[in-house]
């Protein structure tokens, strides 16, 4: 276990927090989008429509390079068993407390909102297991894909530590390499993807084998190459560094994005065709808001503290808080650009309320942290 503590990266926290947090205008923008969601405004805003695309066609991507960073760092502290037990703990408690305390109640109400709960009895075994593995997970996604690469990095990182090698490697790597191989394999995934839709439809449909699985193979080379930007000081400088390039690049393949979302067939290789524009335009994007977050959020704060600490429960708790919003104050507001207003207004301010109470009790602290709380020191008398 290593000893030598590690500079903070004040700039990557900060990322990793706002992009958990842009998951609140993310989904209160898809009420309002043209999207078919679990609750939709009566008529949808193009504005919001074309903010919630943006969003959603790169966050997740440059989530999960930080991931892959702050995992590999991790990594070399501890013991691969003890490092795992840590990591998994850390997201894995927080996902197994959110299923009771607020996906299954979210879909106990959605039944009510949609009323399909009347229906229920009519669903198969499979139909049942399959419904409840997508809307318990729900936003948790995430969570139970980083469990899955952590169990996959207990191997994968073994190989990359042979710094001498990785270096040799990326030494000389430049974006137009790096595009490449990531065009490569968003072609690959879009090829197995095709594959399976060939083969076994259904199986596309299967919410435990997506999120395992699919959603697992789409992030990891994001993950690794957080891992490599780590190991790397010239892959790290690639991202850190603005870059034109980059820039004029994300803005063409948005565009690329946005027209096979409008004009693409899902039987026709859209997402075949969206995995591979995601899969390069996510790489491009690292280096647009890493170098934008190096410039403008590497310091220390204690505003910016507060919302790092909270930002994971105020993730967890804002999902159903949007459902409620959608389903019982959207359809009194008939402005779109108002109620996603008060949409945001009243997510945030309820979900930094609740976690305001939660900090206050140490069981929920842990079970939503997945972190030991720290006994109080007795004072000797």
């Amino acid at each position: 276990m290593s000893k030598v503590p590690a500079q903070r990266e004040y700039f990557l926290d900060s990322i990793r927090a706002w992009l958990m947090l842009l998951g609140i205008p993310f989904h209160i923008s898809l009420i309002y989008s043209s999207h078919i969601w679990h609750v939709n405004s009566a008529t949808p805003s193009w504005g919001l429509t074309l903010f919630n695309d943006f969003i959603h066609s790169f966050r997740m991507q440059v989530f999960f390079v930080i991931s892959g960073y702050f995992s590999y760092m991790l990594f070399l502290r501890y013991p691969v068993k003890r490092w795992w037990k840590v990591r998994v703990e850390r997201v894995g408690i927080p996902m197994l407390t959110a299923i009771p305390l607020l996906t299954l109640p979210q879909f106990m109400m959605l039944q009510y909102v949609k009323g399909k709960a009347d229906s229920w009895h009519t669903l198969s075994v499979y139909d049942k297991y399959n419904t409840l593995v997508w809307e318990l997970i729900s936003h948790l996604w995430f969570l139970l894909v980083l469990v899955v690469l952590t169990t996959l990095g207990m191997g994968i990182f073994r190989l990359l530590k042979d710094s001498t090698r990785t270096q040799r490697l990326f030494g000389h790597v430049t974006m137009g390499k790096l595009t490449v191989l990531f065009l490569l394999l968003g072609i690959a995934y879009a090829a197995i993807r095709r594959t399976l839709f060939i083969v076994w439809p259904p199986i596309l449909s299967d919410g435990l084998f997506n999120f395992t699985v699919m959603q697992t193979l789409f992030y990891i080379p994001f993950f690794m190459l957080g891992a490599l930007a780590f190991i790397s000081a010239r892959l790290k400088a690639l991202f850190t560094t603005p870059s034109p390039a980059c820039i004029v690049g994300s803005a063409v393949a948005f565009c690329a994005y946005l027209l096979n979302q409008r004009y693409g067939s899902g039987d026709a290789w859209m997402y075949e065709t969206e995995s591979v524009i995601t899969m390069v335009l996510g790489l491009w994007m690292v280096n647009v808001v890493f170098s934008l977050g190096h410039r403008l959020l590497n310091f220390q704060s204690a505003r910016v503290t507060y919302f790092v600490n909270a930002s994971l429960f105020i993730y967890l708790v804002h999902h159903p808080l949007t459902l409620f919003f959608g389903a019982w104050v959207t359809p009194h507001i008939h402005s779109n650009l108002l109620g996603f207003i008060s949409g945001l207004v009243f997510v945030i301010g309820s979900a930094i309320i609740l976690y305001e109470v939660h900090l206050r009790v140490p069981l929920l602290r842990f079970l939503f942290s997945g972190k030991p709380q720290q006994q109080p020191v007795k004072s000797q008398a």
